[in-house]
C-alpha cells in the first residue's frame, strides 16, 4: 500500500489521500494504458504506411518496367520486310523456284538492292512441266536453269496496276529477252518466247527490294536473246 500510494504520489504530485488512493490509481493507471495503446497504434500505423509506400513503389516500376516492354516493337512490322528470297519463301508457294534460284547461284542477286520484278512460278507450276525436266534442269544449274530463271527477272519494280495497263506491250528481262503482256478484263497474261501463256495469279508481294507477282505456268525463253555474259551481274 505504500509503495501504490508513493507511485500515486510521484504521478499526481500531491500526497496520497487514503479515500482516494485505491480510485486514483485505477484512473491514472487507466489513463497510462491508453496513451500507451495509442502510442503502439501510432507506431503499427507508420509501419502500415512504411509498407504501403514500399509496396506502391514496387507496384509502380513493375508497370513501368511493363509499359516499356509493351512498347517494344515486334518483328514484322511496317518497315520491316524481307528481300524477295525470304519473302517468297514465307508463302509457302514457291519452294521448288527456291531451291532452283539456290542451285542456278542466283539466291544473292535476289538477295541484293534491286529493285527487281519477279515472275515466280508456284510449285504447282513447276509439277506442270514434262516428266524428268526439272531434274534435267537442276543437273545443269548454271546452263538453262539459270537462263530460265533470268527470263522470269525484270529491272524494277513494275505493280500489277502498272501491269494492268500494259496489254500488248513488252517487257524485257535481265535475260535479254521480252515477255508480251496480254490483258483480258481482270485476267492478265504474260506470253513468253515459245508462245506459251501463263496466268498471274496473285500480285504484289513486296518484298525490301522489289515485288512479287505469282504465276501459274513456267516461262521458256526462246534463245534467241541468251549470251554467255547474260547473266553476269544478275
Amino acid at each position: 500500500m505504500a509503495l501504490r500510494d508513493g507511485v500515486l504520489s510521484y504521478i499526481t504530485g500531491y500526497p496520497a489521500r487514503p479515500y482516494q488512493t485505491e480510485k486514483t490509481m485505477k484512473k491514472y493507471l487507466a489513463a497510462a494504458g491508453a496513451v500507451a495503446l495509442a502510442l503502439s497504434l501510432g507506431a503499427c500505423s507508420d509501419d502500415s504506411d512504411d509498407n504501403s509506400a514500399a509496396t506502391t513503389g514496387v507496384t509502380e516500376s513493375t508497370e513501368s518496367a511493363g509499359a516499356g516492354e509493351t512498347s517494344t516493337p515486334e518483328d514484322g512490322e511496317e518497315g520491316m520486310e524481307t528481300d524477295i528470297v525470304d519473302t517468297a519463301g514465307t508463302t509457302g508457294e514457291f519452294t521448288t523456284l527456291i531451291t532452283a534460284v539456290q542451285a542456278a547461284g542466283l539466291e544473292d542477286t535476289l538477295r541484293g538492292g534491286g529493285p527487281f520484278t519477279v515472275f515466280a512460278p508456284t510449285d504447282e507450276a513447276f509439277s506442270t512441266l514434262p516428266a524428268g525436266a526439272l531434274d534435267d534442269l537442276l543437273a545443269d544449274p548454271t546452263g538453262d536453269l539459270a537462263d530460265i530463271l533470268r527470263y522470269h527477272v525484270v529491272d524494277g519494280a513494275v505493280m500489277a496496276e502498272d501491269i494492268a495497263g500494259m496489254d500488248g506491250e513488252t517487257v524485257t528481262t535481265v535475260l535479254g529477252e521480252d515477255l508480251t503482256v496480254e490483258v483480258d478484263g481482270d485476267k492478265v497474261y504474260l506470253v513468253d518466247g515459245t508462245g506459251n501463256r501463263a496466268t498471274v495469279t496473285a500480285t504484289d508481294v513486296k518484298a525490301s527490294n522489289g515485288v512479287i507477282h505469282a504465276i501459274d505456268g513456267v516461262l521458256m525463253p526462246s534463245g534467241d536473246g541468251q549470251s554467255d555474259d547474260s547473266g553476269s551481274g544478275k
